[in-house]
């Protein structure tokens, strides 16, 4: 089935990128995307979101600072001084 989608310069660039990688066609690496992304949200309960969202960044780890959130008024102080900035 045909679909069209339009996208933004950056991500264009890394589908360019990713058919050199894999010496293949844009239509398939876009359909591989789509089954990695969309699988286990179509397979996840649907009364449960935390545990699709798990699924989906299981491969992604995080900052390892487990205190962003709490201290998010401090840092933004740290990072862009004593402005007003909320």
């Amino acid at each position: 089935m045909p679909v069209s989608v339009r996208l933004d310069a950056e991500t264009e660039e890394l589908l360019k990128k990713a058919t050199r990688a894999m010496r293949t066609s844009k239509s398939s690496v876009v359909k591989q995307s789509i089954k990695q992304f969309c699988a286990p949200l179509a397979k996840g309960n649907k009364t449960d979101f935390s545990e699709t969202i798990k699924a989906l960044i299981k491969d992604h780890p995080g900052s390892g600072k487990g205190d962003l959130a709490i201290r998010s008024k401090e840092i933004l102080h740290a990072r862009f001084g004593k402005k007003r900035c909320f």
